[in-house]
């Protein structure tokens, strides 16, 4: 799965990494801590170094190096955002400060005061609940960064995880909001019963569910990454046009910040894919995929789309933002 070391002669008298040797120009602070950190794509009957009939050794063998999509060298996987930690630190620093501008704006102005009495009840429905979807994308990524068979596509999946981890606190911080500003409607009481029995939430209850259950490392990125998280972020998208459409400025703005970090997401993922279609026979593969899962894709976002108040054709729009990512990584 790894190219091999280079020999006593390469390294003698080297000024970089060995790892690295191949390049034609300086590595960069990305690569040098990022590329080739995993210990357990070295021996593939052990990957975790102890006894081969270990359960997590049989799971990574079975889910990883014996799944259908396959590369000799995932290393050679690049972020096309090249971020590192200090740099994605940096970044989101400035985007948690034009959240809490956000927030403390609209709580200035007494926002909350001012929303309709039928969009309190669709925030409550549609809005507020979204933390357990954001819990289960976190769960989702958590499981990439521990398959993953290149550090540099761990790198990725690790700052997914951590942008579906500010966003549960984001929602959670709101729904404490709008249950001081309404206390009679159920916010920050209501959510797990709306989220295990509103026909709204169903479709997506069963797709992040089944993709939480998907185990190949393969199938689970795509069904997460091109098909289940880009049909979620077109049901947001169509849930703040909705905001708007009733004055709720605060929630479209807080959507569409959530939908701007998503963008890293689909950049890594059509870089990812290119890289396995090299591969002859992966695009058959992908493409299997695929398939099976848009039609859960599909569904988590009719019921969730019937449900926005006054948006006509939001389910079709939103399933056409998903055929043209699809479309982008050449999965159409």
């Amino acid at each position: 799965m790894t190219a091999q070391p280079p020999s006593s002669a390469q390294t003698k008298g080297l000024k970089t990494w060995s790892a690295l040797l191949g390049n034609k120009k300086r590595p960069s602070e990305y690569e040098i801590v990022t590329y080739g950190l995993h210990y357990r794509t070295r021996k593939e009957e052990a990957p975790y170094e102890l006894d081969t009939n270990l359960m997590m050794n049989r799971w990574y063998r079975k889910n990883v190096f014996q799944s259908p999509l396959q590369h000799p060298d995932w290393n050679k996987f690049r972020d096309p955002d090249q971020l590192t930690y200090r740099a994605y630190m940096t970044m989101q620093d400035g985007q948690e400060e034009y959240v809490d501008g956000l927030l403390r704006e609209h709580a200035e102005r007494g926002h909350d005061k001012d929303l309709s009495a039928d969009w309190v009840e669709a925030l409550a429905r549609l809005y507020t609940p979204l933390r357990y979807v954001q819990g289960a994308l976190q769960m989702e990524m958590a499981y990439v960064v521990q398959m993953a068979p290149a550090s540099t596509i761990t790198n990725c999946a690790a700052f997914q995880e951590a942008d579906s981890t500010r966003w549960l606190s984001r929602v959670a911080y709101r729904t404490r909001e709008l249950a001081n500003a309404y206390p009679d409607a159920g916010f920050g009481e209501k959510e797990r019963a709306t989220w295990e029995d509103s026909a709204a939430w169903q479709g997506m209850r069963e797709a992040v569910e089944k993709m939480l259950a998907t185990y190949d490392w393969g199938e689970n990125v795509v069904a997460a990454n091109v098909v289940v998280i880009r049909s979620i972020e077109e049901c947001l998208r169509q849930l703040a046009r909705a905001a708007r459409a009733h004055q709720d400025t605060l929630t479209a703005m807080l959507l569409e910040a959530q939908l701007r970090d998503a963008e890293r997401s689909r950049r890594w993922t059509q870089r990812l894919i290119e890289q396995a279609q090299e591969i002859e026979g992966n695009r058959s593969v992908l493409q299997g995929w695929v398939g099976q899962w848009t039609p859960l894709g599909d569904g988590a976002i009719d019921a969730f789309c019937a449900a926005i108040p006054g948006l006509h054709g939001a389910a079709e729009d939103a399933q056409e933002g998903v055929a043209a990512f699809r479309k982008s990584v050449g999965l159409a």
